[in-house]
């Protein structure tokens, strides 16, 4: 019969590193969600969009390519 380690729970525990002053870690886990929710406001710039469009073109034409292919 093998023993199987449970994992630890707190992740750094598992790295092997100190545990963090409750602040601390408050502190960064709100500064991080920050930093995402500003990320994920930001307009997608326009030459995101325009190779979107034009990969999007491409997989339609592939894909009316490969029905007549089929017919």
């Amino acid at each position: 019969m093998s023993k199987t380690k449970e994992p630890a729970q707190d992740p750094s525990e598992e790295a092997g590193g100190p545990e963090l002053d409750p602040q601390i870690h408050e502190f960064v886990a709100r500064s991080l969600q920050a930093h995402y929710e500003s990320i994920v406001r930001a307009p997608v710039p326009d030459r995101f969009l325009m190779l979107l469009a034009q990969l999007e073109d491409q997989e339609k034409k592939a894909a009316e390519d490969k029905s007549d292919e089929q017919r």
